[in-house]
């Protein structure tokens, strides 16, 4: 395997197996090697108000850096719980009432199966492994973890809503929704298929690959997939999304009438403890340490789980019925090919590409490695080669596609530790995690409110994710007329879901025709995947305007644009300077 700052295979010589066993011997016997000259009240000290503390920052630790084994682990364990939200929500939400309306066992075994395939899959993309005589790489050799995508929910929980009302799925009597695994086997077996297109991607250049799919493109369409599931983080906060919160005044009780302190939904209980959570990550940031900070999400989720637990919140029947370990395909689903879904997972696939490479790319800036050059284009072609292969293999170990995770970086930072033991140690934290079904029990017993109050800052932070790539681009006309087209249809789609359905009513024989028609109405459901199309088409086909490229004039109030002049008639609106 190749160095931090190498292309082709390690050229250093082979050290013996003795001398490695020496080290390893070493790095647990010895006081150095245990816990080395750290100062570990840095991670835990708390900026307290009104106390006068000392400015102090922690060494730096780099990718191929000699790390003490305490401070591995225990910097591993705050990578695996900056990422645990991220890791189980998609789950969660997928098989509750909004997805395949699964029971407490195979949601306690997805949540299970979601940890335990992150944790192997993020140990591949770390491991950076060369493709034998070739120059293409399988990974990206940094601290990159790897979590259930957030953007396969919009699509997935729209599909679920066409499958219910065309009979694939199954109905009672009464019209309510029963347990859809058929419908949760198509979601894998398609999104296996789609995920070549996302390896295919990963053998272009990879300047090519951001020509294609520049900032213009993905940030529009990343802000949309994080404002179009704020909605169901809201929904949970105010009691549940299910059928509980669909005609709030017809009396009916969330998230059920025989749960433990059952209530109306909008409940000020509900919104009181989604608040707490919310509250308490407020806090954290403020006042918590390092590692709290970093681990500010979890926090508040455990404060509201206390609280939730204390007030009988909690039905403990599916912890207690859980077994004790769980591990991948202890339960299996039917896969086959849901036509309709195909054109949405495609566009779904380029958003995670394109979020991969800007998240890789910010691992390596805060892991003080190149961010260009031929190094910093093979561990981006070897990242978004390494993603589609862990999407493939996620749904073949029946998880929906995983992404490189963001939040990461900010506790490379935050740590100074760019370290892949630590890294390692993230993956072993969340398999244990995963293995033991309690935990994962534990984690589906959230009421619906604690969980809203987290999903909604969870949701959230994609959304800015989104603002952040836009803010890297330069604000002229051309492209401020780009963003305002494909923003426009896009954030009408999501703001108004059903606004295409009525269109074709074709009701003939014709199955293949019938399944095109769905995909295009999924398609155009789904307010990211308009405006990501929009986007890609309108940047290929309008040129750029000379007269955006106007030489800097000064000013009274400093340097400013010519074109910063308001047109005759507007409003005189400032120009937006944004900082990447």
């Amino acid at each position: 395997m190749d160095g931090p700052d190498q292309i082709g295979p390690d050229l250093s010589p082979k050290r013996t197996l003795r001398d490695r066993l020496r080290r390893t011997i070493n790095a647990f016997t010895t006081k150095d090697g245990l816990i080395g000259d750290y100062d570990y009240a840095f991670l835990f000290t708390p900026r307290l108000p009104f106390v006068k503390q000392k400015r102090r920052s922690a060494p730096f630790f780099g990718l191929e850096d000699k790390i003490p084994v305490v401070l591995a682990l225990l910097l591993g364990l705050q990578h695996a719980l900056a990422m645990l939200a991220g890791v189980i929500t998609p789950p969660i939400l997928l098989a509750g009432s909004s997805g395949a309306n699964f029971g407490p066992e195979d949601s306690q075994y997805l949540v299970s199966t979601s940890l335990i395939v992150s944790g192997f899959l993020s140990a591949i993309q770390m491991l950076r492994l060369h493709v034998h005589k070739t120059r293409y790489y399988v990974g990206t050799g940094l601290v990159s973890v790897v979590g259930t995508s957030f953007a396969t929910i919009t699509v997935a929980t729209g599909t679920f809503a066409q499958m219910y009302s065309t009979g694939y799925c199954p109905v009672d009597d009464s019209g309510a929704k029963l347990p859809c695994p058929k419908g949760y086997g198509a979601l894998l077996a398609t999104s296996c298929l789609c995920s070549l297109l996302e390896i295919g991607l990963s053998f272009m250049s990879s300047r090519l690959l951001k020509a294609l799919f520049p900032p213009i493109v993905t940030g529009p369409t990343v802000f949309l997939i994080g404002a179009s599931l704020i909605s169901n983080g809201m929904k949970d906060w105010a009691g549940g999304s299910g059928t509980c919160g669909s005609n709030p005044g017809d009396g009916s009780l969330c998230p059920s009438a025989d749960a433990p302190h059952a209530l109306p939904w909008g409940s000020a209980e509900f919104i009181g403890l989604g608040f707490l959570v919310f509250v308490t990550i407020i806090l954290c940031e403020r006042f918590g340490s390092p590692i709290m900070k970093s681990c500010a999400v979890i926090v508040g989720l455990l404060v509201g789980c206390i609280v939730a637990a204390a007030c009988g919140y909690f039905d403990r029947s599916g912890i207690d019925a859980a077994p004790v370990a769980s591990f991948v395909w202890v339960r299996t689903f039917p896969l086959n090919i849901y036509a309709p879904l195909i054109l949405p997972l495609l566009a779904v696939y380029m958003v995670i590409m394109m979020e991969s490479i800007g998240d890789i790319t910010a691992t390596c800036d805060v892991s003080r490695l190149q961010v260009s050059g031929p190094t910093f284009d093979s561990r981006i072609q070897g990242g978004v080669l390494g993603n589609g292969i862990t999407c493939l293999l996620a749904g073949l170990c029946t998880i929906t596609p995983m992404s490189v995770f963001a939040q990461n970086n900010g506790v490379i930072a935050l740590t100074r530790c760019a370290n892949r033991k630590a890294g390692y140690c993230c993956c072993f934290f969340l398999v244990i995690m995963g293995i033991f079904t309690k935990f994962a029990a534990a984690l589906v017993a959230i009421p619906s409110s604690v969980l809203g109050g987290m999903t909604t800052f969870l949701f959230s932070s994609v959304a800015i994710s989104g603002v952040r790539i836009m803010c890297s681009v330069d604000w002229t006309r051309r492209n401020r007329f780009i963003l305002t087209a494909s923003f426009a249809v896009g954030m009408a789609a999501t703001l108004v879901p059903d606004w295409f359905s009525y269109v074709f009513t074709y009701k003939g024989d014709n199955h293949a025709l019938e399944g095109l028609l769905q995909a295009v109405e999924l398609v155009m459901a789904n307010g990211f995947a308009v405006t990501g199309f929009l986007g890609l088409v309108l940047n290929l086909l309008l040129p750029d305007d000379p007269e955006d490229e106007a030489p800097v004039v000064e000013s009274d109030d400093g340097p400013a644009s010519a074109d910063d002049e308001p047109d005759a008639g507007s409003s005189g609106d400032p120009t937006i300077k944004a900082q990447s």
